[in-house]
């Protein structure tokens, strides 16, 4: 898409876009910065649409994707301020630690997300929560070589969406 298209769209679509998303998360603010945020995703993979409906479909796809993004990592960053609160980390981690910290839980709830419920069950009560194999066997009702199947599958998951 040349810069000008990108340019003709913006100017007609943002302003929509941006009351749109408004409507939609009740804050002015968010929503001007969710709509910067769907712009800039298309400028750094622009492609061509035949129909102002085609681009605004496009555009509030990705502006939900956005959105949902946001909001995930919210909750999961109050889990991690809950967490810390509970265990008294607060004073152990420093903000530059805390920041990378919420970054790889989101990019791990986001990897988790992506997988059966009881894969990604499996992997945060064997890996987070210190559950045996066994013990996950006995309470999900199935097998100890399923459990260790769906702990690698969330590995394996986890190490492709991680690695460059």
């Amino acid at each position: 898409m040349p810069s000008s298209a990108l340019e003709t769209l913006y100017r007609e679509q943002q302003p929509w876009l941006r009351s749109w998303l408004q409507r939609r998360v009740g804050c002015p603010a968010q929503a001007a910065d969710l709509a910067q945020d769907t712009f800039f995703k298309l400028l750094l993979k622009p492609r061509e649409f035949p129909s102002s409906n085609d681009a605004r479909a496009f555009l509030t796809t990705v502006a939900k994707g956005l959105y949902i993004d946001q909001w995930r990592r919210k909750q999961v960053e109050q889990a991690w301020l809950e967490a810390q609160a509970q265990h008294s980390l607060v004073d152990d981690v420093s903000a530059l630690q805390q920041a990378t910290i919420l970054d790889a839980l989101v990019l791990l709830d986001k990897a988790l997300s992506q997988l059966p419920e009881d894969v990604s069950e499996a992997f945060i009560r064997s890996q987070l929560q210190g559950y045996s194999y066994a013990e996950l066997a006995r309470e999900m009702k199935l097998c100890e070589r399923t459990i260790k199947r769906y702990v690698a599958k969330a590995l394996a998951h986890c190490t492709l969406l991680i690695e460059p």
